[in-house]
C-alpha cells in the first residue's frame, strides 16, 4: 500500500476483544498484513465488545477515538482485523474522515500485488469484484440520489446499477475463463497421472517457509520473503528420493486464519493441485508461538477443500531459530510422522526426503516381471526408474525382475500395450510378461 509517488500509507490497526476472547496474535498478525501490504503501521486501536455494532461494528464512542488517532497520528487508513457489511465501511469513513478497510479487503490487497501469473491475477480479480460488488455505493456517493423534486432526480443510482451490471458481466467473463484454466490444470494432471510418479504438495500457514523449503528441495528460485503471501501462483517440480523413487513437488498459497471465501472459491483450481496430491507436507513455523493454532487453521481450510484425509507429514520449519536439532519421529507402526529441518541452513533435508521415500515404500507390493531376451531395453529402464530387488537369468536368456511397486507404478505398467498379466498360484504375486513371451 504505497501512494502513486511510492510513499508508504500510514496505517491505524484496530481490533476488537469479542465475546471475552483475547487474541493477541491475531493483533499481530493485522500488523505482518499490513507490513506484507507495503503500510507503515502508525498506531493501534484496541476494544471490547459482547457483541458488534450494527451501524459501525465498533460502536459511536469507540468509532470517535479512532477519529482522533487518525487526526493525531496522520493516519491515511484505518484497518479493521473483522469483517464490515458495507453499511459499516461506510459509516466509520464518515465518522473518521479516513479511509477504512476491512481484514478481507486487506487480504485482497496483497493478492492483488502478489499474483504474477495469468491464472493468479484472473484468480484474484474475481475475489476483488465479488468484494466489490456489495460496496460499490461507496464510490457514487458525490453523485445526486433519487430523493425526488426538481435537479435531485440524479445519476447515481442509474450508473450504480449500469457498474453492477457491468461487475456481473466481468465476473461471468472471469468464471469462464478459469473454467478453462481448470480444464488445462487437469489435463496436465491427466497426464502427470499417466506417469508412474506421485506428487507431493506443500501446505501450511503463510510464512512458515514453504517456499524456501520449496527451493532448498528442488534447487528452484522461487520468490520468498519474511513477508505473509509472498508466493501465490503454484509451481511443480519433480525431486529424486532415496531408493530410485521420485516425485512431483508443490509449491501453494498460504493458509492463514479466516481466510476469505472469495479467495477460497476464486482459487479452486490451484487448491485442487493440493486435494489431488497423494501426500502433504504440512509445514510449521517451529519458532512460532501459535504454531499449534495455526495447525488447527490449515487443517480447516484443507477441511473445506476436502483434503484432510490426504496422508500428511508434519515438517517444523525454522529450527535453526529454536535451536532444536534435526531429527524425525515415528509412530505405533513405524510410520515417519514429524521431521525438524531448516530450509535457511539445509539441516535436515536428508530426513525430509528420507520421510518421503519411507512414506511411498510402504505402499509398493512386491512384483514379478518376466522379459524375453529381446527387452534389453525395457531391462535398463526397470532398473533406471525402479526399485528392482533382485533379478534371475531364464535359460532362455530372458530375465525374471523381482520389483517393489507402488501402485500407481503398478498400473502403469497394466496399462503398458505390449504387457498381459498373470498371476503365480503359489505365491498369489502379480506376474507381467510381454505379449506373445
Amino acid at each position: 500500500m504505497t501512494t502513486a509517488s511510492g510513499v508508504r500509507e500510514r496505517a491505524l490497526l484496530v481490533q476488537l476483544r469479542l465475546s471475552g476472547r483475547l487474541e493477541p496474535e491475531a493483533l499481530e498478525e493485522l500488523r505482518l498484513l499490513a507490513v506484507s501490504a507495503g503500510a507503515e503501521v502508525c498506531g493501534t486501536i484496541l476494544g471490547s465488545r459482547q457483541v458488534p455494532d450494527a451501524a459501525t461494528f465498533v460502536g459511536k464512542g469507540k468509532a470517535e477515538e479512532i477519529r482522533d488517532a487518525v487526526a493525531r497520528e496522520h493516519a491515511d487508513l484505518v484497518l479493521v482485523n473483522h469483517d464490515l457489511s458495507p453499511a459499516q465501511e461506510r459509516n466509520l469513513e464518515k465518522i473518521t474522515c479516513c479511509r477504512v478497510l476491512d481484514r478481507t479487503g486487506l487480504i485482497l490487497d496483497i493478492f492483488a500485488q502478489r499474483a504474477h501469473s495469468a491464472e493468479g491475477k484472473l484468480q484474484v480479480e474475481l475475489a476483488q469484484l465479488e468484494h466489490l460488488s456489495t460496496r460499490l455505493v461507496r464510490g457514487w456517493t458525490h453523485l445526486g440520489r433519487q430523493k425526488g423534486g426538481i435537479g435531485l432526480r440524479g445519476p447515481g443510482e442509474t450508473q450504480l446499477e449500469v457498474d453492477r451490471r457491468l461487475i456481473r458481466d466481468r465476473i461471468k467473463k472471469l468464471n469462464e475463463r478459469l473454467e478453462q484454466v481448470t480444464v488445462q490444470r487437469r489435463s496436465r494432471r491427466r497426464a502427470r497421472h499417466k506417469v508412474p510418479i506421485p506428487t507431493v504438495s506443500l501446505v501450511g500457514y503463510t510464512n512458515a517457509g514453504k517456499s524456501s523449503l520449496f527451493n532448498r528441495l528442488t534447487s528452484a528460485t522461487v520468490y520468498a520473503a519474511d513477508q505473509l503471501f509472498a508466493t501465490l501462483d503454484p509451481t511443480m517440480r519433480r525431486i529424486e528420493l532415496p531408493g530410485k523413487a521420485s516425485v512431483i513437488l508443490g509449491d501453494t498459497v498460504g493458509f492463514i486464519r479466516r481466510l476469505p471465501h472469495d479467495l477460497v472459491a476464486a482459487f479452486k483450481s490451484t487448491l485442487e493441485e493440493v486435494a489431488e496430491a497423494d501426500v502433504l507436507l504440512h509445514v510449521v513455523d517451529a519458532a512460532s508461538p501459535d504454531r499449534l493454532e495455526q495447525i488447527r487453521q490449515v487443517n480447516n481450510v484443507l477441511a473445506e477443500i476436502n483434503a484432510l484425509s490426504i496422508p500428511q507429514i508434519t515438517v517444523f520449519n525454522k529450527i535453526d531459530v529454536t535451536g532444536e536439532a534435526p531429527r524425525f519421529e515415528r509412530d505405533a507402526g513405524g510410520k515417519i510422522l514429524r521431521v525438524w529441518v531448516s530450509a535457511r541452513t539445509g539441516a535436515g533435508m536428508d530426513l525430509l526426503l528420507l520421510a518421503l521415500a519411507d512414506h511411498f515404500r510402504l505402499q509398493r507390493q512386491h512384483h514379478r516381471l518376466i522379459l524375453p531376451p529381446e527387452a534389453g531395453r525395457l531391462r535398463a529402464a526397470l532398473y533406471d526408474r525402479f526399485d528392482v530387488m533382485r533379478e534371475t537369468a531364464l535359460e532362455s536368456g530372458g530375465w525374471v525382475l523381482d520389483l517393489a511397486l507402488e501402485p500407481a507404478q503398478f498400473a502403469w505398467l497394466r496399462q503398458q500395450r505390449d504387457f498381459r498379466e498373470s498371476f503365480m498360484i503359489s505365491e498369489n504375486e502379480s506376474v507381467l510378461a510381454p505379449t506373445g513371451s
